[in-house]
């Protein structure tokens, strides 16, 4: 048994000294930041792995915004593919395997199509993948003859517009506009479909020109495995639908378990980047990093539906987690991600003055439309419902829970309601306007002049009393 002989503090603990600022505006500054070596995000704000936080509907809204969604893995495995790839042909530069159906298809079948692929139009093509036509809402919306087929309903090929393969966005830009359509099939020699670039990705492109995207014009994204058995598997499907990162995502990182892990995810997928976690201390960055993680995840206990301090009595408070695992993350090379504990954009701004290259945020989000959490009604205020991925009732909701003896079960998170917050851009919005104000405060410009600049300083809860709105009544 030892004590350690420093204390461990965490944000509230803490405030950062203002410095002399050549910054004139904040808009001067940049958020720009490294998630994994070769993958760059805008903005250094994650979304967690949560099932009330992140799936492709909140994937999608944070790769727009420069951030990144990382979808959780508490569904089967194919489902979670399945919103990896809605988030990937989410925007595209152009789309290299559009959706396709047959002339012979029924009409009743084609909304059916559409709906499942959440799409407004599909190619028509013959057994050769040559086009025949295009069936787009439109031309299904007010159809009263369901068996009706596609080639009656369809436009034909003679009066499409198309383009050849390789033609630019700038060009594609100029037909769509002189033909007034909003979809370009791109049409080899011989007649074969081999993209198809659409006026919405065009206009997505100028409407959110910091969003992270692949080489492909493609919004970015990760998704979570475990280490139980069968996890590769999901890897592997993950993988095959275009997931950007895995992350390895288990309560105790530094364990046989999730270091074993790691290296066969790194062997067996070693072009895809893999960030493991989560870790508290410098030991565990070490172990992660040579079993070959890319990228740690860090923190243990500090998120608001999480108990797992109280339930096991091992932690450490978030900012010294994050200190001592950024100073071994230096010595190999590889960026860390703060996750947990983060309330508001101050709390943001310690936790990358520490030495963190991104944060990751589960309940600030869960409250917002975006998640796919419930919506509950309380005292005429509106609530979205939150749990942490050890609590009960998610440990009752995993499908391969199935012949575990409930009564041994031990939770290490709770479930809990959020205030609704409406959209998650407008959160990300002041989250990042924070950041920017605090790189202007540390005469910083970018994050790695912040770490370089920042000086902490211990507070008594006077000063935390102080820091608070106080000797005002609230309007």
């Amino acid at each position: 048994m030892r004590i350690r002989q420093h204390e461990g503090l965490t944000f509230d603990d803490v405030l950062l000294m203002p410095h002399r600022s050549p910054v004139q505006s904040r808009r001067d500054t940049s958020t720009a930041t490294e998630l994994v070596p070769g993958i760059s995000l805008a903005i250094p704000i994650i979304s967690a792995n949560m099932d009330t936080v992140t799936e492709s509907e909140m994937a999608i809204t944070m790769a727009r915004a420069g951030g990144l969604g990382v979808i959780h893995r508490f569904m089967s495995a194919e489902r979670q593919a399945a919103e990896v790839r809605r988030v990937k042909r989410a925007e595209n530069l152009v789309v290299e395997k559009p959706f396709t159906v047959g002339p012979d298809l029924t009409v009743d079948a084609a909304r059916v199509r559409m709906v499942e692929w959440d799409t407004g139009g599909l190619l028509v093509t013959d057994s050769d993948n040559r086009l025949l036509g295009i069936l787009t809402t439109r031309d299904v919306l007010f159809a009263d003859d369901g068996v009706a087929l596609v080639r009656d309903l369809m436009t034909p090929r003679d009066r499409l517009i198309t383009a050849p393969p390789g033609t630019t966005l700038t060009e594609a830009r100029a037909i769509l506009h002189r033909a007034r359509v909003e979809k370009l099939p791109l049409i080899d020699e011989e007649g074969r479909v081999r993209g198809l670039i659409t006026s919405k990705d065009i206009v997505k492109r100028q409407q959110f020109p910091e969003a992270t995207k692949d080489r492909k014009g493609r919004l970015r994204v990760a998704a979570a495995v475990g280490v139980k058995a069968g996890e590769q598997e999901r890897a592997g499907l993950l993988v095959e639908a275009g997931v950007d990162v895995l992350v390895l995502d288990i309560a105790h990182g530094h364990s046989d378990n999730a270091i074993e892990m790691t290296r066969r995810l790194c062997q067996e997928f070693a072009a895809v980047p893999l960030i493991a976690g989560n870790v508290a201390t410098g030991d565990g960055v070490r172990d992660l990093v040579e079993a070959g993680a890319t990228a740690i995840k860090v923190g243990v206990g500090p998120g608001s539906i999480c108990v797992t301090r109280v339930v096991t009595g091992f932690g450490v408070p978030q900012l010294t987690a994050i200190m001592e695992s950024a100073a071994a993350a230096r010595e190999a090379g590889v960026p860390i991600i703060a996750d947990g504990g983060i309330r508001a954009s101050g709390d943001v701004v310690k936790a990358l003055a520490a030495g963190a290259q991104s944060v990751m945020i589960g309940s600030l989000f869960a409250g917002t439309r975006e998640s796919p959490g419930r919506i509950v009604q309380r005292h005429g205020r509106r609530y979205k419902v939150t749990r942490g991925m050890a609590s009960l009732s998610a440990t009752m909701s995993r499908q391969d829970n199935a012949d575990l003896d409930w009564n041994s079960i031990v939770p290490e998170g709770v479930e809990a309601m959020v205030p609704y917050r409406g959209s998650v851009n407008e959160l990300l919005m002041q989250l990042v306007g924070g950041v920017r104000s605090g790189l202007s405060y540390c005469g910083a410009y970018t994050i790695a002049e912040l770490q370089a600049n920042a000086e902490f300083i211990k507070m008594s809860p006077a000063g935390v009393s102080e820091s608070k709105p106080h000797d005002v009544e609230l309007v």
